[in-house]
């Protein structure tokens, strides 16, 4: 069952991206592999957007929620954090094993009319792990090199609380990325200009085929009525609005991974940055809140970072993009693979913060609880009705 957009947006696609096709159908196809390192040639993509958070990671709540076909490799495998494994001797009762999603290949109508139909296409329902603005999606096609799809397209929706994939399929769907071709074994990248809040997203491959990994990366939009409920949050949660803007290093890891949802679980699964050895110098991370809100207590985490944490560290806060920066906790020793707890002696109102590391070392994550102000839950309110309506 397929349903088309009702109102398609800006055609996007990556600069690199192979254009429109040629005679040749096969004109995106990777060489089939030869051996050895099986990413040697595999085409990677430089795309400013995945700078941002991305919103169909499972440690936000993701999940593919349903597909029309998966006969070759599974739908889940589409958010599977790490990149996508190639074993070329891994078969199974139904043919070659592929880290990702792929589907059996269609046929047309009858012998007259072997090939499928232009409309036919495949697809699978991803729920976003938190809400937002789409800036960017990446369509890997790993290892797909002969077996991906001729084109794909991406659709976008905004359905709350928690729809079945009957009520998804009827919902009114917004398309984001036309059907464009791709290229096989390669990174495909599509910058989004689409001022909405969406909560699912459709992949569909035209007319079939395999992709490896989906990314779908923007700006995390909660809802504000929620955020009431809960009175007391995190406020620099990616889930509920909180947004990393900038870094010193990020040579390890994305500074983002130091506000995602639940503890940390491995080394690299936190902000860890070089070996610092300019003297003189630290390292230190900038984080913009939903909205303003009130600081009264503050977790630094170090979970599985031994012998690489923070030595010590240092929070300041400013209210307003113009704001001076002030302390918040003052120079402060770090102990390893401990979680650090701090309760202020007076409410912080801020709306960015700015964690200091001295000299260099990694932090797991990092909890800022407290409360929306007034202003702040009035301006969260006000920027979810634009994005909504």
């Amino acid at each position: 069952m397929s349903h088309d957009a009702d109102a398609p947006t800006q055609d996007t696609t990556a600069p690199d991206a192979p254009g429109t096709l040629t005679d040749d159908p096969h004109a995106n196809d990777a060489a089939p592999y030869a051996g050895g390192d099986p990413y040697a040639d595999y085409r990677a993509g430089d795309f400013p957007f995945t700078e941002l958070v991305d919103l169909a990671d499972r440690r936000l709540g993701a999940g593919v929620v349903a597909a029309n076909d998966e006969f070759f490799a599974e739908r889940e495998n589409l958010l599977v954090r790490e990149r996508a494994v190639f074993d070329p001797e891994h078969f199974g009762h139904k043919g070659k094993i592929m880290d990702g999603w792929e589907t059996r290949r269609r046929r047309g109508a009858d012998a007259a009319h072997p090939f499928p139909s232009p409309e036919d296409h495949d697809w699978a329902i991803v729920r976003l792990g938190a809400p937002g603005v789409i800036r960017g999606i990446v369509v890997d096609t790993a290892h797909f090199r002969g077996n991906y799809p001729q084109r794909v397209s991406v659709q976008a929706t905004a359905v709350d609380g928690s729809p079945s994939p009957e009520e998804l399929l009827d919902a009114k769907w917004e398309e984001l990325v036309p059907p464009t071709p791709v290229r096989g074994h390669a990174a495909n990248g599509f910058a989004v200009d689409a001022e909405r809040r969406y909560t699912h997203v459709r992949l569909r491959q035209h007319p079939d085929g395999g992709i490896a990994r989906l990314r779908v990366h923007g700006e995390v939009v909660p809802d504000p009525e929620w955020l009431a409920v809960l009175g007391t949050l995190d406020l620099i949660a990616v889930v509920n609005g909180g947004v990393y803007e900038d870094a010193s290093d990020r040579f390890y890891s994305s500074p983002t991974q130091i506000i995602l949802p639940g503890t940390s679980r491995k080394m690299d699964d936190g902000w860890e940055n070089r070996r610092r050895r300019v003297r003189g110098t630290h390292d230190w991370v900038r984080f913009r809140l939903a909205a303003q809100g009130a600081v009264r207590a503050v977790e630094i985490d170090t979970a599985y970072l031994k012998g690489n944490s923070a030595g010590w560290i240092a929070l300041q806060g400013r209210d307003g993009e113009a704001g001076e920066w002030f302390e918040i906790i003052p120079r402060t020793r770090l102990q390893p693979d401990t979680l650090h707890r701090f309760a202020l002696p007076a409410h912080a109102v801020v709306t960015h913060v700015r964690l200091d590391a001295f000299p260099d070392g990694g932090i797991a994550r990092m909890r800022l609880h407290g409360s929306l102000t007034a202003d702040g839950a009035a301006g969260l309110r006000a920027r979810h009705a634009r994005l909504t309506d």
